[in-house]
């Protein structure tokens, strides 16, 4: 007898040991569902299915709700108790329309959409598959919400409500990827992620500083790179894609694999992509100004004029690159995850196209302009705690190091001396944040932050006839650059159609510069420089929810950006005859902010959504003339240059809205489109106003979509406003070499729109082929403000195998 109780109780403690797992299933189909998103409130809870469809719900026990949701269908709530009489199998409906998608970005948590006052944007995985990006920055410009400038091929700088570069902050699984050098100008370092190790992207619209303090004035890109997924079965676990991929514009041939293994504890999964892209080739019909009829080539050390035999070759432009992430993840129990993650992208040279195109006296200004390889690598360790407590339900823990390197290697034609200048940032990042229910209808999210970037940077002269290196100026001092934070987020549901929420956050940044490096180069009146200060910014948002079809929320919230090493520190030129050196009198700039944003789902066939903003930025730092020791120009380059300086000098204000709908006409076909307007107006030095340069023309786009068990197709449209000659910016006009030019001769930027195809036909569930022809009607054009010429007629063909 004694020996039956032994073996009982062993059985059962082996019994409760497995995890129990849920199959998520489609419900006419029955194919597996991936990417299902589970959640609960008592106890807190947070899951996300598996590529077998398959979930771990053993943590999710004794629930009364858990939310499934899942973008294309039905949100549904079931009990645990009701999970189990259905055998743990669930089958999800095609849906029309939801406005209760789980958001993670609003908060750093795991959110309805509902709950969340400011506007959020998500592209899922299956989108990516589809659209086929090149990029991350294409895949953004997917969404049809974000306008993308490329100054090169191996470019991509988001604009978003009118703001970019440095106004704007990107997120890679919850860690900074902002740092000291990250420019007010064009920025492209984006593309250093690898659109196919993605698992989700969202763009949370506004100030998203409470959250995530500095830079977070236009928006917040938060990107979720692919998770491991633990077996849920006895048995080790073992699933991966391979995708190869040729496009004809620039003769791209891209690989990728990603294979994911998984025990009850364990797991790990392992990404590669490598990239090589050709010189691309522009459209046949549209402006002529855009045509590449020369190029420069050096032979035995001349720098010769060469007739480009085919003028729609941008040469030269290619170059490739390759990425990495290893992630591991340990669960020890339902109450501990540890994930750590190690990402890697490099570059070859690419050559900046907007300064090869530009001409001085008639002829090329350039022989050589490029960036050096682009480095990125990142380390990063995730704990996450879930157990009521009394100071929180659940905890994030993230510790990262990043490595950027980056250089800038540029030759004026037909002189020897080719100047080289590199940068490398090394930058380290602590957060810790909790989420605490204080009653079933108010939570409380609060944080604290640390970050620290050290600076380094050198320049280097090369004589290319002489064979000789020297020491050369550098871009910027050697500088360290720190900020401190604390914040809180309070949410409370005011009624069953009422939520209100309050945030508030504290930073204190600082900053010290060493211009000891360039002092046998350029007078500087001061050898060191110090910042120190803080900035208070918060958010106001309310949601009425009148019912589950309709969505009204205001927002009232404020962000800053403080002053970084690019602004303080850095010697660069700006455009021809112009130079903009150091500056260490600066202070942060504010940006406020009001929002108001509607959802309506009409019936079951339709869905609206509409949202009005206004923004103030005030204190801005903008480039404006200066004196260096009284002096208004200095020798810079060999060229009399006019002195300028990042100044507190303006105030700028941007307004607009976003909208967009979708129309179900049946379950197979439906209708997509986004439509952005934004006005910018930015004060100059005389206190008149000039259009803002990173309020693109309007745009967006619209898509037709027909899918089926094997089939999806989708036809689309991207387009984009014209901006006249009195309309461009001021800093614009002088840039000759990027417009086309109107009926006076002025430059302007033209309108244009493009007809697009994609397919994606499954032969096997574990294989597909996708076929895409972009840009049919082979249109030349320009996106505002950018140095390359967009791709003309394009073929796209993709190959998955899925396992």
């Amino acid at each position: 007898m004694r020996k039956w109780i032994v073996l009982c109780c062993f059985l059962i403690s082996i019994s409760g040991s497995f995890a129990q797992q849920l199959s998520i299933k489609e419900y006419q189909t029955a194919q597996a569902l991936e990417f299902v998103t589970l959640m609960s409130q008592e106890p807190q809870a947070y899951a996300i299915s598996d590529s077998a469809g398959q979930v771990d719900i053993t943590k999710f026990k004794g629930a009364e709700n858990v939310e499934f949701r899942l973008i294309g269908y039905q949100g549904i709530t079931k009990s645990y108790e009701e999970l189990q009489e259905k055998g743990f199998v669930l089958y999800l409906k095609p849906t029309q329309f939801s406005l209760n998608q789980v958001v993670v970005s609003a908060t750093r948590w795991n959110q309805s959409q509902g709950s969340v006052p400011a506007r959020v944007s998500t592209i899922p995985t299956k989108d990516i598959f589809l659209q086929n990006p090149q990029t991350a920055a294409d895949l953004l410009g997917s969404s049809g919400e974000v306008f993308i400038q490329k100054s090169q091929q191996g470019g991509g700088s988001p604009m978003i409500r009118g703001f970019s570069a440095n106004r704007l902050l990107y997120t890679i699984d919850g860690v900074r990827m902002n740092t000291a050098i990250f420019r007010s100008g064009n920025l492209q370092n984006v593309i250093s992620l690898d659109p196919f190790s993605l698992e989700n992207t969202e763009i949370l619209f506004g100030p998203g500083a409470v959250i995530y303090g500095s830079d977070a004035i236009g928006a917040v890109m938060a990107f979720q790179t692919l998770k491991p997924q633990l077996s849920l079965k006895s048995k080790p676990s073992i699933s991966g894609n391979t995708l190869i991929r040729y496009a004809t514009a620039n003769q791209e041939k891209t690989i990728h694999s990603d294979i994911n293994f998984g025990w009850n504890k364990w797991a790990l999964i392992t990404s590669f992509s490598h990239n090589n892209y050709g010189d691309l080739k522009m459209g046949k019909y549209g402006p002529e100004e855009y045509l590449r009829p020369f190029y420069v080539e050096t032979q035995n050390g001349q720098d010769l004029i060469i007739n480009n035999e085919n003028p729609r070759i941008q040469t030269p432009n290619g170059y490739s690159q390759i990425n990495l992430m290893q992630k591991i993840r340990f669960r020890p129990s339902k109450k501990w995850d540890l994930q750590y993650g190690f990402h890697f992208s490099n570059t070859n040279n690419i050559p900046r196209f907007d300064r090869l195109i530009r001409l001085r006296n008639d002829l090329p200004g350039s022989a050589e302009w490029e960036y050096g390889p682009q480095k990125w690598l990142m380390n990063n360790l995730n704990i996450t705690h879930n157990q009521v407590h009394h100071f929180y339900d659940q905890m994030s823990i993230r510790l990262a190091h990043q490595f950027f390197e980056e250089s800038r290697i540029d030759r004026d034609f037909q002189d020897p001396e080719r100047r080289i200048r590199e940068e490398n940032v090394n930058a380290f990042s602590a957060n810790i944040d909790f989420i605490k229910s204080l009653n079933l209808k108010a939570k409380f999210y609060y944080g604290l932050e640390a970050i620290y970037n050290e600076v380094q940077s050198r320049g280097l002269i090369e004589n290319i006839e002489a064979g000789s290196i020297e020491a050369g100026p550098a871009r910027y001092p050697l500088s360290s650059w720190y900020s401190y934070a604390a914040y809180g987020v309070y949410q409370q549901d005011l009624s069953s159609h009422i939520n209100f929420q309050i945030g508030l956050r504290f930073n204190q940044f600082g900053l010290d510069a060493d211009f000891r490096n360039n002092l046998d180069f350029y007078p500087f009146p001061n050898s060191q420089a110090s910042i120190n200060k803080g900035a208070l910014t918060g958010s106001l948002g309310v949601i009425y929810r009148p019912t589950e079809d309709w969505s009204i929320s205001t927002l009232f919230s404020t962000g800053f950006r403080a002053p970084n090493v690019d602004d303080i520190g850095k010697v660069f030129d700006s455009e021809p005859g112009s130079v903009v050196i150091p500056n260490p009198n600066l202070n942060a700039e504010f940006a406020y902010n009001f929002e108001a944003n509607l959802s309506r789902i009409f019936g079951s066939g339709m869905k609206l959504d509409f949202t009005v903003y206004h923004t103030t930025l005030d204190n801005a730092l903008v480039r404006r003339n200066y004196q260096l020791n009284g002096q208004d120009s200095i020798i810079y380059a060999g060229e009399l240059s006019r002195v300028q300086a990042i100044q507190n000098a303006a105030k700028a204000r941007i307004y607009g809205f976003q909208t967009g709908f979708e129309i179900k006409f049946s379950r197979s076909l439906r209708l997509i489109s986004r439509l952005n307007i934004q006005v910018g107006e930015e004060e100059l030095d005389d206190g008149s106003q000039s259009p803002s340069r990173h309020a693109a023309p309007w745009y967006g786009l619209t898509r037709l979509t027909y899918s089926n068990k094997k089939l999806e197709a989708q036809v689309y449209l991207n387009y984009s406003g014209s901006r006249s000659h009195e309309d461009l910016p001021l800093e614009e006009r002088g840039k000759v070499f990027l417009y086309a030019q109107d009926e006076n001769g002025l430059p302007f930027s033209p309108g244009w729109i493009t007809t697009n195809l994609k397919t994606s036909y499954h032969w096997t569930d574990s294989f597909s082929i996708n076929i895409g022809l972009e840009n049919i009607t082979n249109r030349r054009y320009r996106p505002y403000s950018s140095g390359i010429v967009a791709p003309g007629r394009n073929l796209v063909v993709s190959g998955k195998m899925r396992f």
